[in-house]
Formats: C-alpha cells, structure tokens, sequence
C-alpha cells in the first residue's frame, strides 16, 4: 500500500481538482481567426459546433438487444481439427 504523508496528500488533491477543471462545458466557438468546416452540398444551413461534434448513427450504432430465439445445432466443420 502506498503511504503519502500529509503534503503528499495535499499534492494529490491539487492534481486532481486541477484535472476536473479542465473539463469545462462551454459553448464550442472556433479559433479566432479561423472559420467553421463548409456547409455539406445538400444541407440548407451550415451545421453548429454542436452538430458537429455528435456522432452520425453510422459512427455509434445503437446496441441490438435481440435475443437468441431458438438454439441450433452447429454443422459439421471439416476445418475443426484437434491440436497436434
């Protein structure tokens, strides 16, 4: 187990509020000086940082939660050979 005395505590804790700070949940704006991606040729407005940054469908499928319905045997595999 790892014994820290009381500054050694003290520093953990720094570090770690330290971390959680970085987190901020502002409004995403682009660099200054620099411009949002082009608007998609189909698209009737530019999409927002928001949009942006969500991810499509095809990025995060959504989870099958279908269950297995009925058992099967497996076939017969040539290919399944024992170990030497």
């Amino acid at each position: 187990m790892l014994d820290l005395s009381r500054s050694g505590r003290a520093v953990v804790a720094l570090a770690i509020l330290a971390l959680a700070a970085c987190g901020g949940k502002n409004e995403l704006t682009p660099a200054a000086g620099a411009s949002l991606p082009p608007k998609p040729a189909a698209a009737a407005t530019p999409p927002t940082p928001t949009e942006l940054m969500t991810p499509s469908v095809q990025a995060r499928p959504r989870r099958s939660d279908e269950l297995l319905k009925q058992s099967e045997e497996r076939r017969d595999d040539r290919f399944d050979l024992p170990p030497h």
